[in-house]
């Protein structure tokens, strides 16, 4: 197993945003570890610009390496485009794209990191090919891109030699893949401790659930889908619901169809995994209580609704959480109502 070159490309303009998502990949692969692997990765800096000039907004980064040097890099990792190419659908700088070109044909791996993933599309190399980025995102990459096969619903894709990663600590998901990759488990996994986060999640888990929460309440449906979020353990039907609404069956469908763009079953199924989330982050409850508290009845029916719509099993999940940040109960002592409410913390917070 060989640690290798990774080319990191940086702007020579860099915003705030920019710095935590630069941030990660030079904390990953530029911080020598020698006890775990030496030698380590040799990470570097590719500026684009090699013109000394002040920053309009953010830092001025002038590097050592330039962009053509990501030719001869093992990895190359992409974490930006220019803001104007995501709020006014401004071409990928060319000579990027032209660099990224080089860089896969002389068979470095690709690697994107949330908006990345623009210039690597632009330069050809995710047609045809299952990506993600960050979810506020990937609707403006699909139609930008059409042969590309986006994948709203995922930390991060590995297509084998091009990789592709959700926004924000998503890309810090990736970057861990990639040392597990490269140098084995055992040595992400104590990467992983030693930055105090989790040692693995793996790509296919979701970004969020979509919770579903209407914009407005010109329906008057609010009362009543707080009412349902407070009795999520109850067996909620369309005409419990509707009936509280005063309303027929048929009238409540198309309000909250209006209001939230989903049905109200598939609503009612993304709050009682969203209250399954709250329960596993922040309680040691077993999950067959779990599955009742939250309204779905058995230990076998989370599980399943869990893997399908977020791609890891309950326990997994609660892996994730460090188990000082849960509160511990007893089963049959917690009082329904209270444990029911939660944290308040959304579950339906991007990742």
């Amino acid at each position: 197993m060989s640690a290798g070159s990774v080319a990191l490309v940086v702007p020579d303009e860099v915003g705030v945003l920019d710095l935590y998502e630069l941030g990660i990949p030079a904390t990953v692969f530029g911080m020598p570890q020698p006890d775990l692997a030496d030698p380590w990765y040799d990470l570097w800096l590719c500026g684009t610009d090699a013109r000394a000039r002040e920053p309009v907004r953010g830092l001025a980064l002038r590097s050592r390496h330039r962009l053509d040097d990501i030719v001869g890099a093992d990895t190359v990792i992409v974490a930006w485009v220019p803001d104007e190419v995501i709020e006014a659908d401004a071409p990928v700088p060319p000579e990027l794209v032209a660099a990224l070109r080089r860089a896969h044909e002389a068979g470095a791996r690709m690697v994107s990191l949330c908006v990345g993933a623009f210039a690597l599309a632009e330069a050809g190399l995710l047609d045809g090919r299952r990506a993600t980025a960050h979810w506020m995102h990937t609707a403006q990459l699909a139609e930008r891109y059409p042969k590309v096969l986006v994948d709203d619903s995922v930390l991060y894709v590995d297509d084998g030699d091009v990789l592709t990663s959700a926004g924000m600590t998503a890309g810090l998901d990736l970057c861990l893949h990639l040392v597990r990759r490269d140098l084995g488990a055992h040595v992400a996994n104590q990467l992983a401790r030693r930055m105090v986060v989790p040692a693995h999640r793996p790509g296919g888990q979701a970004q969020f659930i979509d919770l579903s929460v209407p914009t407005t309440d010109g329906n008057g449906l609010t009362p009543v889908l707080d009412w349902a979020r407070a009795h999520l353990d109850r067996p909620l039907t369309i005409d419990d619901l509707a009936r509280r609404a005063a309303v027929s069956p048929r009238t409540f469908y198309r309000r909250l169809r209006e209001a939230t763009g989903t049905t109200p079953l598939r609503w009612l199924l993304n709050q009682r995994l969203g209250r399954a989330q709250s329960l596993l982050e922040s309680t040691d409850l077993p999950v067959e209580r779990i599955a009742k508290l939250s309204g779905l009845g058995t230990a076998n029916n989370l599980r399943y609704h869990f893997v399908k719509q977020i791609g890891i099993s309950p326990g997994d999940y609660r892996r994730t959480f460090p188990r000082r940040l849960r509160a511990s109960h007893r089963p049959g002592r917690e009082s329904p109502s209270a444990v029911a409410a939660g944290p308040r913390r959304r579950a339906g917070d991007p990742a």
